[in-house]
């Protein structure tokens, strides 16, 4: 796989096209990047014993054939 993690990205297709992030993890088995601030999708979790529920927002993994690397 041609990118790593702490490198910088593009997205060069989809609907994040053009967004730009650090990689924050590689999956070389699935041949897919998790890149910071794109993909996101929002999760919503239940409140436990003592906290409130709330939504957070989470990256999902895009493939690496559709991001390209812009400095190392």
């Amino acid at each position: 796989m041609h990118i790593k993690k702490g490198d910088k990205v593009k997205v060069i297709t989809g609907k994040d096209k053009g967004k730009s992030g650090v990689v924050v993890r590689a999956l070389p088995r699935e041949g897919s990047v998790v890149v910071e601030g794109v993909a996101l999708f929002k999760r919503h979790l239940k409140g436990r014993t003592g906290q409130i529920g709330r939504i957070v927002e989470r990256s999902r993994p895009i493939d690496a054939s559709n991001v390209k690397r812009i400095e190392k």
